[in-house]
C-alpha cells in the first residue's frame, strides 16, 4: 500500500510527480479559501476543511486497518507538526487581510529556501549545487512574477515570514516522520488538532453557510485531503530538499486558476516569472533523472 511506511529505495521522480500533483490541488484549495474568506471567518473555514479530512482519513484508516495513531512512536513530532501548520495557516490568512497578493506571495515563497536550509541542519541531507540552484531559481521567478510595488507593513509582513518558517519546519517533519509513519495517520493527527483548536472558536465566529457555501466547504475538505495525501506520499520517495523547489509550481497553477475563475490575465512579468519557475523545476527533474541513470550504470 502507498499509504503504509516502507523502506523502499528513494525514487525522486516519483516523489516530484506526486508533490507537483499535490501542489496543484493546494492551488485549488487556496482559490476556494479566497472565495470563502470574504464571507466566513478563517477558523470556521479551517474547521470545515479539517473535519472533512478527518472523516476521509478515518474511513481509510479503518478500512486498511492501520495501526492506531496513539501507538505511534512519533506522537510528539506529529503534534508539533500539527501545531506548526495551524500556526502557519492562521498567520498567513490573517496577514492576507492587510497585504496585497504580490507582497504576501513573495514573502511566503521564502519557505522552500528555508526547507533546503533545515534539511541540511535537521535531516543531514546532501543538498548539492543543483538543488540549491533550482530552489534559488524558483524564488527568483517568484520575485519576478509577484513584483511587489510597495514596502509592506511590518507586523503583517512578519506574520507571513513566520508562516513560511512554520511551513518549512512542518515540511521537514513530514520527511522525518514519513520514514516510519503512515500518510493517513499524519493526515489524521494534523487535521484532528485543527478541528479541536478551531472548534472552540465556533460559538463566536460561526456563520451558517448557504447551499453554495456548504458545497465550497465540503469541496475544500476533499481537495485538501487529496492534496495532502499526494504530497505526503511524495516525501516517501524524495528528499525534502529535492521537493522544496516543486512548491513553486503551485504559483503557476494559481495563475491558471485565477484566469479561469476570476478572468485575471497575467502580466508580462508574471509570465516571465512562471517560465523561470517551470524551468527551475524541469532542470531539477533532468538532474535527478541523470543522477539515477548514472547510479544504475555504476552498479550494473
Amino acid at each position: 500500500m502507498l499509504s503504509r511506511p516502507s523502506d523502499h529505495a528513494p525514487r525522486p521522480l516519483v516523489g516530484i510527480a506526486l508533490a507537483c500533483s499535490g501542489y496543484s490541488l493546494f492551488a485549488i484549495q487556496d482559490a476556494v479559501v479566497k472565495w470563502l474568506v470574504a464571507d466566513y471567518a478563517v477558523p470556521q473555514i479551517l474547521f470545515m476543511r479539517s473535519i472533512m479530512i478527518v472523516v476521509v482519513a478515518g474511513i481509510m484508516v479503518r478500512r486498511l486497518q492501520h495501526p492506531s495513531i496513539l501507538k505511534s512512536p512519533h506522537r510528539k513530532s506529529l503534534l508539533l507538526r500539527a501545531g506548526l501548520m495551524l500556526s502557519a495557516w492562521m498567520a498567513y490568512y490573517s496577514a492576507a487581510r492587510h497585504l496585497g497578493l504580490a507582497e504576501i506571495t513573495t514573502m511566503y515563497f521564502s519557505a522552500p529556501v528555508m526547507v533546503v536550509m533545515l534539511s541540511i541542519l535537521v535531516l543531514k541531507e546532501d543538498v548539492g549545487l543543483m538543488r540549491w540552484l533550482a530552489c534559488l531559481g524558483g524564488f527568483a521567478g517568484v520575485l519576478l512574477a509577484a513584483n511587489p510595488a510597495q514596502a509592506p507593513s511590518l507586523v503583517p509582513a512578519a506574520m507571513v515570514i513566520f508562516a513560511g518558517f512554520c511551513w518549512a519546519w512542518s515540511t521537514v517533519l513530514v520527511r522525518l516522520v514519513s520514514r516510519t509513519e503512515s500518510t493517513l495517520n499524519q493526515m489524521m493527527a494534523t487535521s484532528f488538532l485543527f478541528v479541536v483548536a478551531c472548534g472552540v472558536t465556533l460559538p463566536w465566529v460561526w456563520k451558517t453557510p448557504d447551499l453554495f457555501g456548504w458545497i465550497l466547504m465540503v469541496g475544500l475538505g476533499l481537495v485538501a485531503a487529496a492534496g495532502q495525501y499526494l504530497l505526503y506520499e511524495g516525501f516517501r520517495h524524495a528528499p525534502a530538499s529535492t521537493l522544496a523547489p516543486m512548491e513553486y509550481s503551485g504559483l503557476v497553477w494559481a495563475f491558471l486558476y485565477g484566469y479561469l475563475i476570476w478572468s485575471e490575465v497575467p502580466t508580462l512579468n508574471v509570465v516571465a516569472g512562471a517560465v523561470l519557475i517551470v524551468a527551475s523545476s524541469l532542470a531539477l527533474v533532468w538532474w535527478e533523472r541523470r543522477q539515477i541513470l548514472t547510479s544504475r550504470r555504476l552498479t550494473a
